[in-house]
Formats: structure tokens, sequence, C-alpha cells
């Protein structure tokens, strides 16, 4: 039986520390399927349609990842694609208390449904999508942070501060 898992968030956008996670969870599970939410209520930089497509760039070398966006519940979305794991990256303790309610939320929603925790490698632990669109919002170098696919659309971007 196929194994897989469900990697939602925002990925506003998708950093050096999302794709190694991806790539551990490949390690685990057959598929691995990353969701990119909606989350109007965070007020995303880019488009939905700007971070599936860095998204899909960055993983475009990657075998049995697929890419979707999204606008429901996550154990939803995990169920429609008979995902019966959600994979949630920890970078610090800060994260984990958040993550730790997350996961049990969802398991209150569907207890079919269980949450693992990956960590990114050290290198990546200090990366988050916020400090790179602070970053870019002032222009700054954020070669070193994201995916070479991801640096290249954001530099040819219209919409974005790096003109």
């Amino acid at each position: 039986m196929k194994k897989t898992a469900l990697y939602p968030g925002t990925f506003d956008p998708i950093t050096n520390g999302h794709f190694d996670i991806i790539e551990r969870a490949l390690n685990l599970f057959d598929e691995v399927i990353v969701a990119v939410a909606i989350s109007t209520d965070k007020k995303p930089m880019f488009t939905l349609a700007e971070r599936i497509e860095m998204v899909q760039e960055a993983v475009g070398g990657l075998a049995n990842v697929k890419v979707v966006g999204f606008d429901n519940l996550t154990v939803d979305l995990a169920r429609a694609y008979d995902a019966k794991v959600l994979i949630r990256g920890l970078r610090a303790v800060s994260d984990f208390e958040y993550e730790l309610q997350l996961g049990y939320l969802n398991n209150s929603l569907d207890g079919t449904i269980e949450t693992v925790y990956l960590m990114p490698k050290l290198q990546h632990a200090f990366i988050s999508s916020s400090i790179v669109r602070n970053l870019l919002k002032f222009n700054a170098k954020t070669e070193h942070l994201v995916p070479k696919e991801v640096q290249k659309i954001i530099r040819e971007m219209k919409s974005c501060t790096l003109q």
C-alpha cells in the first residue's frame, strides 16, 4: 500500500528549509503532496498561483512529489488524497508549541491522521519565509535562502520589489 504524506503550508515563498523537509519526507513516504494554502488571513506577498509555481519549479527534479493549492481544512484535503500523515517542520523550540497544538487539533478532527514533525538540516534551521519576505522588501540577498529556481522566478517578477 502506497504511503502518502501531505505537507501543508503557505510557502510564501518556499525556502531551502521547506525543500529540505520535502526531501527528508521522501525518504519516509512513497509520495509527498505539497499543499499550498491560500492563507488570505496571512496576507501573503505572493499570489497563490505564484507560490504554486515556485513550489513546482523547486521540486521539479524530485520524483513522487505533487503540488496542489487549497482553501479548506487540511484534514479534508488529506482525506481527498488518502494521505494519513501530515508533515510539519520544526526549526526551533518556539515552533513546537504551535505545531503541537495544530497536530492535536487535526487529530481531533480526524483520528486516522497523524502528524510527523521533521527538522531541517542545521544550516537551514534559521530560515523562514517571513525572513525571506523581509529581505525581499529591501532588495537584499536571498540566494542562499531559497531554491535557485525560486530565486529566478522572484527576480523576473514585476509585482515583487525586486525589479
